[in-house]
């Protein structure tokens, strides 16, 4: 008879400890979507002379951005803006040091996840890494605005607007020539020595067309945009 009060002890405490393992678990899956890291450093459009164990072709720079709300971890997406590989570096913390080249254009972003794989993309921020001592440094290749890479375009128009946006660290871009056609690389140039981040294309339906900037600077360093695409319908 003294046995039946233990026994309903023993298992209110066992009924207890499970509905507690099951609220804990319940709390684990994240279905919130994080927020967006804000990139921190490498500054945006800027010159980076900040890193650790310089050779003479490459250097070490800590990539910082800010942490997301809902995030457990990040993935860091960097781009050679000459070559335009990508690498994708994991992260547990709102920060990672990466070797990349010296006198070399990136552009970089970050990706915040949840533990649902729910996830967020940032900005994208480009830099220059420095490279040994050099006075001048060519511009940034030119990126698409409009159309967008890949994009459909229904127009009865026989013209397009053509819009990128290009930029450097020394800010003395003074033209752009825009090659134009429907093979791949363009060859015929469209504008030539243009000031504005615009050109004015003849379209006609039914085509693919393939469009590329090269960018000069004051000083004569030029970049080439990569080549963008679209196709009229």
């Amino acid at each position: 008879m003294k046995t039946q009060p233990l026994l309903h002890i023993v298992l209110i405490i066992a009924t207890l400890t499970l509905g507690c393992s099951s609220s804990d678990d319940s709390n684990t899956t994240n279905t919130t979507p994080p927020e967006k890291a804000a990139l921190v450093f490498p500054d945006n459009n800027q010159e980076c002379t900040e890193g650790a164990n310089f050779t003479a072709t490459e250097s070490d720079i800590l990539f910082e951005w800010t942490a997301a709300n809902n995030a457990v971890n990040y993935q860091l997406v960097v781009t050679n803006l000459n070559t335009q590989t990508t690498e994708t570096y994991d992260a547990s913390a709102p920060q990672l040091s990466v070797r990349v080249l010296r006198a070399t254009p990136y552009a970089w972003h970050v990706i915040a996840k949840n533990n649902t794989n729910f996830t967020t993309q940032s900005d994208t921020w480009r830099f220059y890494n420095a490279g040994e001592a050099t006075s001048t440094y060519a511009p940034f290749p030119a990126e698409v605005i409009t159309p967008a890479m890949g994009a459909s375009i229904r127009t009865t128009g026989a013209t397009l607007t053509l819009e990128w946006n290009s930029s450097d660290v020394d800010n003395d871009i003074i033209h752009h020539n825009v090659r134009f056609g429907t093979t791949t690389p363009p060859t015929t140039v469209i504008e030539n020595a243009i000031v504005d981040q615009t050109a004015t294309a003849t379209i006609t339906p039914g085509n693919t067309y393939y469009w590329q900037v090269v960018t000069v600077d004051g000083a004569g360093n030029t970049s080439q945009s990569r080549i963008f695409q679209f196709k009229v319908d």
